[in-house]
């Protein structure tokens, strides 16, 4: 961020990844750390052929995806009980809390912009290692 301490617009052109609590990449985005974001985060996600999330949730905050290639399967809900496929040119909304476990089942890498409320897009991830034999991909 500037030395200013007055916000300002910014472009950031993904280059860098990072690795997530999750176990996938991501591309740096818009985050706190990025471009001093208070209340969003922005990053894109290319999980490769055959790719699965470890059992997680975000405490506090909100997700929102839109899948630009591919599809990705997630397993949802207190037990991972439910099963949705998001494709490419949808979206798909994951509550503040809610247990969930993504996974590429394709041999095509599948690629989504993610956004969520916690400007500090790893803060509020919380593992649920209890949950990961309940989707034995």
């Amino acid at each position: 961020m500037s030395q200013s301490s007055k916000p300002t617009c910014r472009i950031v052109r993904p280059g860098q990844t990072y690795d997530g609590k999750q176990g996938f990449s991501y591309f740096e985005g818009i985050s706190a750390e990025a471009v001093g974001s208070t209340g969003i985060c922005m990053h894109l996600l290319t999980i490769p052929p055959g790719g699965r999330a470890k059992a997680h949730k975000h405490a506090t905050h909100e997700t929102a995806i839109y899948m630009l290639a591919g599809e990705a399967h997630t397993w949802y809900g207190d037990r991972l009980e439910y099963h949705v496929i998001v494709r490419a040119g949808e979206m798909f909304y994951i509550p503040a809390g809610v247990p969930h476990l993504p996974a590429n089942l394709s041999d095509q890498p599948a690629s989504a912009v993610i956004a969520r409320t916690d400007p500090n897009e790893q803060e509020s991830v919380v593992l649920l290692p209890e949950l990961e034999r309940l989707v034995p991909i």
